[in-house]
């Protein structure tokens, strides 16, 4: 006969079970889900990857430092928006269902990413205890942060009116700019950049002659020839384009084969990939720009070193430090506030001052915008002093122009937030 196993002392047991409790426990601590929105697919869809791979990088580092909350995992659901409004409520609503509490965006232009704040609006206020924030770091027309803003949205980047105050002092100090065509694209951004280019670079310089402007349409035109036609034919010597990726390249393009050598100003093409081999290839033209940190920047280590981390784990050149650090400002704001709960997290960003890799910056609690430094820089040939670096296998890279604090750009706001 098969002796009977003795009963667990009570202690033992109580030990057992409780050690498997804890287990199961640590197993099902749920993530705190971030949900990524952005053009993954069409014209745009290296912007999209570019700002993806930023995202997930950061949101790893912060997980293999523990997360947040002394454990909990930062959790990345990914949404193609395909570049509409329409798409982006699709992705939203999907990522409701998935539970996510925060949205990282930015890349599908600001119509889009205005749609998307006032839906998340929306529903927050049909659905109290169930609310999510919207974490911006590209999409820059100011009355995102103005008459449109929201308690719920956090703008990351620069806003239009700061990056073209910075282009317009630099102007100032750059007496060859003398007749500007102002070229954007036919939606809410690209009206913004060509009104406050009009506007801020008027104040600045005077003398300067606007000699025309067009809108055409957004990541539709496959040859800009005739516009680049209409430009010279004004006998502009600069442009001011909000364009970006595919449209920036293929305008870049039709310059160089019609032997047109402009100077364009914009606010952050430099950043997209692509626009480098562009210029080189163009080999003429002088595309100034507007960012927070450029590749080959002197007296910015914390900057570099980042970047070579970041090429080292994903293969791909790093070139936006600020989509690295909006998840970090989540996450911080999440400690902060001792609390996943949206509202109190969205309270813990409001007035917060963060040292991130370009300095420190802080974002404004009466309407939400970040003041963070902006470098206004020249993607030019590598001379091995102001030019050190070259860029997407050229001989071209970024100089740097001018630097700007944050505190230096920045602009009222009309902003009139509802809290809840």
């Amino acid at each position: 006969m098969k002796p009977k196993h003795a009963p667990l002392a009570p202690i033992a047991l109580a030990c057992l079970l409780a050690v498997a409790g804890g287990a199961q426990a640590q197993q099902q601590q749920p993530s705190y889900k971030i949900a990524y929105i952005d053009p993954l697919s069409g014209p745009f869809a290296n912007v999209g990857e570019l700002m993806l791979t930023h995202t997930q990088y950061a949101i790893e580092e912060i997980n293999a430092k523990g997360g947040v909350l002394g454990g909990t995992k930062l959790q990345l659901l990914q949404f193609d928006s395909k570049l509409s409004a329409q798409e982006s409520q699709s992705a939203l609503q999907a990522a409701i269902d998935q539970g996510a509490q925060a949205i990282v965006t930015g890349g599908s232009g600001s119509s889009v990413v205005t749609a998307l704040v006032q839906s998340v609006a929306r529903w927050n206020q049909r659905n109290p205890g169930k609310e999510l924030i919207v974490l911006n770091h590209s999409s820059i027309d100011p009355e995102m942060t103005g008459k449109n803003c929201s308690f719920w949205h956090f703008q990351t980047e620069a806003n239009t009116a700061m990056k073209m105050k910075a282009l317009a002092n630099y102007i100032k100090k750059t007496p060859d700019v003398k007749k500007v065509y102002l070229l954007n694209q036919d939606y809410a951004h690209g009206k913004q950049w060509a009104s406050y280019g009009r506007q801020l670079v008027g104040l600045a310089r005077p003398d300067v002659q606007f000699v025309g402007e067009t809108l055409h349409p957004i990541g539709r035109v496959k040859d800009f020839s005739p516009y680049i036609a209409n430009i010279k034919q004004s006998g502009a010597d600069s442009v001011i384009t909000g364009n970006w990726g595919q449209d920036m390249t293929l305008l870049l393009k039709a310059a160089g084969d019609a032997g047109y050598n402009l100077r364009y100003f914009n606010h952050s093409a430099g950043s997209v990939p692509g626009t480098v081999l562009a210029v080189s290839q163009a080999k003429l033209g002088q595309l100034t720009w507007v960012a927070e940190w450029h590749p080959g920047q002197t007296d910015t280590p914390r900057a570099d070193a980042l970047a070579k981390a970041y090429k080292a784990k994903t293969g791909k050149d790093f070139l936006a430090p600020r989509i690295d650090f909006t998840p970090r400002l989540l996450a911080a704001a999440i400690n902060k506030a001792g609390s996943t709960d949206t509202v109190k997290v969205a309270r813990a960003l409001e007035d917060m001052s963060y040292d991130s890799v370009v300095g420190p910056i802080r974002m404004r609690a009466e309407d939400h915008q970040l003041l963070l430094p902006q470098v206004v820089n020249t993607i030019a040939p590598v001379d091995g002093k102001t030019v050190k670096v070259g860029w997407e296998g050229t001989n071209y890279g970024f100089r740097t122009d001018a630097v700007y604090t944050g505190n230096e750009l920045a602009q009222g706001s009309d902003c009139k937030m509802v809290r809840p």
